[in-house]
């Protein structure tokens, strides 16, 4: 097993890595909207699920993979009324169409609209 990190995601605010290479996939932890330059987080799901797939991209890249290889997305929701703008911007970064699980939960850290987890081939 490989960690992988990258200073073009947002740092780990816990005790996890960014992501995990095993066997040749990578294991990407949860992604939240935060931008890794500043540290903020962008207003509305619009904004803040296109930097959840970016932050998702970054990590891909530094272990070698990209969007394109992903097999199978874990979405996580603060509100289900948000599903429809948040899988316009999915499918614009998301475009091999991998296996998904899309669900609302009750909160998100940092009180975000979103947080991607993905697994891709290397």
């Amino acid at each position: 097993m490989k960690s992988v990190n990258t200073d073009k995601a947002p740092g780990a605010i816990g005790s996890y890595s960014q992501a995990f290479e095993a066997s040749g996939v990578i294991y990407t932890s949860g992604q939240i909207p935060v931008n890794p330059k500043t540290g903020e987080v962008p207003e509305g799901i619009t904004a803040q699920a296109e930097q959840s797939c970016r932050n998702v991209g970054a990590i891909l890249e530094a272990a070698g993979s990209g969007l394109a290889k992903v097999f199978k997305t874990t979405c996580f929701l603060a509100d289900m009324a948000d599903f429809a703008a948040f899988n316009e911007v999915y499918a614009k970064f998301f475009t091999s169409k991998p296996a998904r699980s899309c669900v609302a939960v009750k909160t998100l850290p940092k009180g975000v609209l979103c947080e991607i987890e993905a697994s891709a081939e290397k």
